[in-house]
Parts: C-alpha cells; sequence; structure tokens
C-alpha cells in the first residue's frame, strides 16, 4: 500500500469513528416531577435535565392539564450551576393529571422535543 493509499485510509477510518458524535441529538436524561408520577403536593417547578447544554432563547417547557387546557409556567430558565438543566416554574397546580410538552435547542444546534405525563394527588 503507498503513502497516498494509506493516508486515504486512515482519513476515512477517522471519519466514520468520529460520525456518531457529529449526529448526537440531546437527550432528556431525568425530570422532576418524573414521567408518570404521582406526587403530592403539587411540584413549584418542572426540572429537565439533559445530556447536552441548552440554548434558552430556543427553549420551552407547556404544561397541559387533563381537560386540555394549558398552564403556563410563570417563568422558564436554565439552571445556574447547570447549562444542561431547564427549570419551569409552575402557579399553584390542582389535583390531576398534567403532560408537560418540552422543546429545546442545544448548543450545537439541533432542535430535540418530547412528553411525558405526571398526576398531582
Amino acid at each position: 500500500m503507498n503513502i497516498k493509499n494509506l493516508l486515504v485510509a486512515t482519513a476515512a477510518a477517522i471519519s466514520t469513528l468520529s460520525a456518531p458524535a457529529a449526529f448526537a441529538h440531546a437527550k432528556l436524561e431525568a425530570s422532576t416531577p418524573q414521567a408518570n408520577s404521582v406526587v403530592s403536593p403539587a411540584p413549584a417547578q418542572v426540572r429537565l435535565q439533559f445530556n447536552e447544554p441548552l440554548e434558552l432563547p430556543f427553549s420551552k417547557i407547556k404544561l397541559v392539564d387533563e381537560k386540555g387546557t394549558v398552564v403556563e409556567p410563570s417563568k422558564i430558565a436554565s439552571d445556574p450551576a447547570n447549562a444542561k438543566a431547564l427549570i419551569a416554574t409552575t402557579p399553584g397546580l390542582h389535583a390531576g393529571a398534567y403532560r408537560v410538552q418540552w422543546s429545546t435547542v442545544t448548543r450545537d444546534g439541533h432542535k430535540v422535543k418530547g412528553e411525558f405525563n405526571f398526576q398531582v394527588k
């Protein structure tokens, strides 16, 4: 194998090994309250923990109650101690079921979204 072929093969191998990292997307690692949990008392905030730092201006959290009414958080902020966490301060939630719908953009520009449910006892 000549040096040119060796360089081409090496470059191809390196790009193949690094490709999965380049296409990785942020994942929700944890939430408070946890998905499908029953909590009491009602949480004062919803906290979402991701595996990558987030862009706050492009991050949203929406709560929808069991009647389909949107319950707007009074504030959405990143955790000052953790750029991978997003916090929504909730108004006083009554007993019932809620769906958390979220979307965010990570610092690498990938948009991700998801949802989960929890219940206030």
